[in-house]
């Protein structure tokens, strides 16, 4: 069983006396959550299986009745129930609330009166256990509830008295380690190379893995179909080139994740969120699902206007769970794309209450980043437009590394085309550093390149289906893409990024590498922060203003 799980209900139960003898109470209430299927009915079960101690299980959705009144009066007949049970067994009582988010919603948000009453019971049942706690010290009374949505509980039920603690369910190697102990192992089997390859599993997908390993089953996350993280397939070798902002990011988040003992020594650690701008289509999403790939994390991604909700409080739960299931599935990266969207800028009277509300919460979420549970959860942002992001996140201990994603340089241009057509058929008079360095890519972005490579091959089909004049029927042996396709193509594809927006972002970069304050700007507030050096919240919109008139 669980050191902290000993530590608050072996004590309880077995050495009622030692809290006597102390002078103060023991805990009333535990709360387990986790994903659905990790095993907390099961824990509960356990618990009161190990310890010979009497429960009560009951689904929250049960307690629930038609009539008004109903409802409050089933609470404290369970309640009453569970204490005649511990006086009787002269050891003590469990009660065990299974989906306990159905009866406690947040009664700011609770739709009808009903919810709000029961909330209320509940909370007058739980005080009146520390009310008799002095004449049940010998034979107690510990509530154990169960949720996957700790965040839809009731604060007051989360406060000391009530539920004290709070247990996350998310070890899958000591699951690991449960399930297969009457197992026939071989001696080659790493339960710990096993919990990393199972992101996103929780305790149910585990006993099934366990069960058919023998046939050597596949089994799907239930952590993936709830919404959870799962690691992303891409690889470094489908970004093609970004050589240099892969580079940072390896050096900020991959490097301490895989040697945290070195780091610590030297008193370093990665650092909480890291902002990729530049201009769009560049590979910025690709960057951070390769980076998630190559460091073996989970991977959420949130498109900004996704967390947008028209309901007061509902944008903010959002970014909670969002939070919650990070931690869940550590080591995490939650990727916010779009992040502008998001995050605007609070002080130049653009941004609504829900975005104001949406960026304080996302800055509570960030400043939580020090404690054990997250140390594990990096967050990456992602805009073509810094300098519309509210100066609070990009200071120290929130987004404080900022990485700019440039367009790619001849050379990138040719990696990425090698990286679009290693599995198309390509003729052998194609010069793919001659395609990259024709004057009319000058200006392509990752996406470009990607879709030049679309419309080279809708060329070649057209081609082909006119020579052999038999139209959409014809069967062609093995067709290739030639270089006048290419030329084709790139009379059809033009570059997404003009040349005064390219401008624009590559002095915003020239800004933040030099770490100097632009001229006009002496006095606004201090906000952005890279490698120790600060300047100014509105540096960049006036060198990007001053640079537009030029």
């Amino acid at each position: 069983m669980d050191l902290d799980i000993r530590e608050l209900v072996e004590l309880t139960f077995t050495h009622p006396e030692l809290f006597q003898h102390l002078g103060f109470h023991p805990p009333h209430g535990v709360l387990l959550h986790g994903p659905p299927g990790c095993g907390k009915t099961l824990l509960a079960r356990a618990i009161a299986g190990e310890l010979q101690v009497p429960m009560l299980a009951v689904a929250a959705p049960e307690i629930v009745g038609g009539t008004s009144g109903d409802s409050e009066r089933s609470l404290r007949n369970l309640f009453r129930q569970a204490r005649e049970v511990a006086t009787q067994s002269k050891r003590g009582a469990i009660l065990f609330l299974d989906e306990i988010d159905v009866i406690t919603p947040k009664r700011e948000t609770a739709q009808r009166e009903m919810e709000r009453r029961i909330v209320a019971q509940l909370l007058t049942c739980l005080d009146g256990l520390a009310m008799h706690a002095d004449e049940d010290q010998l034979y107690p009374v510990m509530v154990l509830g169960a949720t996957n949505r700790p965040d839809s509980i009731d604060p007051a039920l989360r406060r000391a008295g009530r539920f004290d603690r709070e247990i996350c369910m998310s070890a899958r190697v000591h699951i690991l380690h449960v399930m297969a102990d009457k197992m026939r192992l071989a001696s080659d089997v790493d339960f710990q190379h096993l919990a990393t390859l199972t992101p996103g599993y929780v305790g149910a997908d585990l006993k099934a893995l366990v069960n058919e390993a023998g046939i050597n089953a596949r089994v799907q996350p239930s952590a993936k179909r709830e919404g959870f993280a799962t690691t992303p397939n891409v690889t470094w070798a489908d970004v093609g080139a970004l050589d240099q902002p892969r580079g940072e990011l390896e050096e900020a988040i991959v490097f301490p994740l895989k040697n945290p003992e070195l780091c610590a020594k030297l008193g370093t650690r990665s650092p909480p969120g890291v902002l990729l701008f530049g201009p769009p289509g560049c590979g910025k999403t690709l960057l951070a699902k390769a980076l998630a790939n190559g460091c073996a994390a989970n991977f959420i991604s949130i498109k900004g206007p996704e967390l947008l909700n028209k309901f007061v409080g509902e944008s903010e739960r959002a970014v909670r769970q969002v939070f919650q299931r990070a931690r869940t599935s550590s080591p995490c990266i939650v990727f916010f794309d779009e992040l502008d969207a998001l995050c605007p800028r609070r002080d130049d009277g653009s941004s609504s209450r829900v975005t104001e509300r949406l960026v304080n919460q996302l800055l509570t979420e960030l400043d939580g980043f020090d404690t054990d549970e997250r140390r594990q959860v990096f967050v990456i942002g992602a805009t073509n437009r810094p300098d519309m992001i509210d100066p609070a996140m990009l200071r120290p201990g929130r987004l404080e590394k900022l990485v700019y994603v440039d367009l790619p340089n001849e050379v990138a241009r040719r990696e990425i085309l090698q990286t679009h057509l290693r599995h198309v058929a390509v003729a052998d008079d194609v010069n793919l550093a001659d395609v990259a360095g024709d004057e009319r890519c000058q200006r392509f972005t990752g996406a470009d390149l990607a879709a030049l490579c679309r419309e080279a091959g809708f060329v070649a089909l057209r081609r082909v289906l006119a020579t052999s004049g038999k139209g959409v029927d014809a069967v062609v042996d093995a067709p290739t893409i030639l270089r006048s396709d290419f030329d084709g193509a790139l009379g059809k594809v033009q570059g997404s990024v003009s040349q005064a927006d390219l401008k624009k972002y590559r002095a915003t970069a020239a800004n933040i590498r030099a770490g100097a304050k632009p001229r006009g700007a002496q006095k606004s507030p201090v906000a952005r922060v890279h490698t120790g050096r600060a300047w100014p919240a509105r540096a960049v919109k006036n060198e990007i203003e001053r640079l537009s008139r030029q």
